[in-house]
């Protein structure tokens, strides 16, 4: 399983990562688009969630950081899309929910967003 840190990406250049921003929200969505298929209570889709949610709570607290140099109306938007994701992936968690298709939708926009 892939391990990741803001640490890392904090020594990083800008360019590398977002790079690397780009690639966790890449296989977080393919990982959602198997889980899917496999069904909300399968093996795959509780990879994928507890990884998105990996994925997302990182970036959110990198969002929250005041040395952050995206415009905070952006990090705070940011913020929210990514509270509404986790809420979400524990609507399938806890049953109330069979459908990744938001997911992967929100998830797809914003890796394509990141420059």
């Amino acid at each position: 399983m892939y391990q990741f840190s803001y640490a890392d990406i904090q020594t990083d250049s800008v360019a590398d990562a977002r790079d690397r921003e780009r690639q966790l929200l890449s296989r977080s969505i393919d990982m959602l688009i198997k889980a899917s298929e496999a069904g909300a209570n399968s093996n795959e889709a509780i990879a994928a969630l507890n990884f998105t949610n990996r994925v997302w709570t990182s970036l959110m607290d990198d969002l929250g950081n005041p040395e952050n140099a995206l415009p905070k109306e952006l990090r705070a938007n940011l913020i929210s899309i990514g509270l509404w994701l986790l809420r979400e992936s524990e609507d399938i968690r806890q049953g109330r929910s069979e459908s990744f298709e938001g997911l992967i939708e929100v998830s797809q926009i914003i890796r394509d967003g990141i420059q």
